[in-house]
């Protein structure tokens, strides 16, 4: 290890508590300094100064400089920490922009897959390869910003090999998409089968694996007929509905088709995955006076034995509202599709919500919060397949608590949010009379049986009191 080495100035020499007479005693020639002057030091051979360095001044310049949308970038650290962290949030089957570029041979197969993908949606929409390429590259500054600095940084690619790499993953991506929408089987003609599909599409919902919708767009605007670039817009649309975790229900509980629900407010899109978010979170929020109110209810069952009925919102977003009658309170909930793909979709969702350059309400954060405190057992999932809620095709009952209560794990909701729904549910759990009332109710009028049970011992017990008014003597 080598030592600290300091460094004085030759004209000024630094001072502390020296004596001057001292010097002039021992012929040296020691000059003081004044207070305000640097002091420079050699560290590992490195020159560095104590002050306000120009360095500093630039550090504290984009610290204060807020990005107009966030970038894409590593999951943030504390949700690094999952011990099951390669399964959500890593690709399986396909690498897609820089971060995980060539970071696998697991990798090596799809890469060969994405130029058939590419040059297939280069040939079908007569966009010459070298023209595309340069537009790609005239553009490469301003994709660069999309990612977050330290990936471009540690990745260090050369402009040509980035270009390239914006080239290949960003039309085998629309090309996929297409195909997926529209003709599976094009895709099975090109040696990719049903699962690696499957996979595929989920590895394109992961945080660290997604590509600026601004290269997107200028690849779309690359294609020569109008008719074929808003045909490839509107896979995407389909493609983000088909992948939505929840699904429009009608009043009977069978579920329709979704589709894309536009917002009036559109800000820029910075990726696949905000997309996706963006249709999730498509409701008006309740931000409500946040209320100091305890809310003691637990979960599902417990709901129900206070007289809390539930039933889906029959739309995609997930918008939660309580409502209350004389007697009962209805809780609607949006109707949820649980299976391999639903946790690292979330995950990936609350991991984007993270980052600490998106400033943004946690809705889906806030969501998931909200229903890990409904689910603490396999009862509490088996009332929501009832109710519609909730369409379990992962496995038991068993392991959709186990997800839920695994994504739900160290999560900050915003206590903004849901608070009406939280309140009003808390008072009717409080509600003595209507406890009572929603008791007799499950008792004795869920299932048929118990009602018969009921009226045949109101029958015994109004012929018991006939049988005992007529054997009282009579009066002469």
């Amino acid at each position: 290890m080598q030592a600290t080495k300091v460094v004085k100035p030759e004209a000024d020499q630094a001072s502390g508590s020296h004596d001057p007479k001292e010097d002039e005693a021992s012929g040296s020639h020691f000059q003081p300094f004044e207070e305000t002057q640097k002091l420079s030091i050699v560290i590992h051979g490195k020159p560095n100064t104590f002050g306000v360095t120009p360095e500093r001044l630039e550090s504290l310049k984009q610290a204060a400089d807020q990005p107009a949308k966030p970038r894409i970038q590593r999951v943030p650290f504390m949700l690094r920490e999952n011990e099951d962290f390669k399964q959500y949030y890593e690709p399986r089957v396909v690498a897609i922009g820089p971060i995980h570029h060539g970071k696998s041979k697991i990798f090596d197969y799809s890469e060969t897959i994405k130029h058939r993908l590419a040059g297939k949606f280069m040939e079908e929409h007569g966009i010459d390869v070298h023209v595309l390429y340069d537009k790609i590259m005239a553009n490469l500054e301003k994709l660069k910003l999309c990612y977050a600095e330290d990936v471009m940084k540690e990745k260090n690619y050369s402009d040509d090999e980035l270009t390239w790499m914006f080239l290949v993953d960003g039309c085998s991506m629309l090309h996929f998409i297409d195909c997926i929408v529209k003709d599976d089987s094009k895709l099975e003609k090109l040696n990719i089968k049903k699962d690696q599909m499957a996979f595929a599409q989920q590895d394109m919902f992961l945080l660290e694996n997604q590509l600026p919708y601004e290269l997107l767009e200028l690849l779309m605007n690359s294609v020569v007929q109008i008719t074929e670039k808003e045909a490839i817009k509107s896979s995407i649309s389909s493609f983000i509905c088909n992948n939505l975790m929840t699904m429009k229900t009608s009043p009977g509980g069978k579920s329709g088709k979704n589709t894309l629900v536009t917002s009036g407010e559109e800000k820029p899109t910075c990726h696949l995955l905000e997309l996706l978010r963006k249709e999730l979170i498509n409701f008006k929020s309740d931000k409500a006076v946040r209320s100091d109110e305890t809310h003691s209810f637990r979960n599902v069952k417990e709901l129900i034995g206070s007289g809390i009925l539930l039933e889906p919102t029959g739309n995609t977003s997930l918008a939660i509202s309580f409502q209350q009658s004389c007697f009962t309170g209805t809780l609607k909930l949006p109707s949820l599709i649980v299976d391999d793909s639903t946790g690292p979709k979330f995950l990936n969702l609350i991991a984007y919500e993270t980052c600490p350059d998106f400033m943004n309400d946690f809705q889906v954060t806030s969501y998931i919060c909200f229903l890990d405190s409904l689910i603490d057992h396999p009862e509490d999932v088996q009332e929501l397949r009832k109710a519609k809620i909730l369409t379990n095709v992962l496995g038991s009952d068993k392991e959709v608590a186990e997800l839920f209560n695994k994504i739900g794990k160290d999560l900050v909701p915003n206590p903004d949010l849901y608070v009406k729904v939280k309140d009003d549910m808390e008072k009717h759990y409080k509600s003595t009379w209507k406890s009572y009332t929603a008791e007799a109710y499950n008792t004795y009028f869920t299932s048929p049986w118990s009602f018969l049970a009921l009226i045949g011992a109101l029958l015994a017990l109004f012929f018991s009191a006939v049988q005992a008014y007529f054997s009282l003597p009579s009066e002469k």
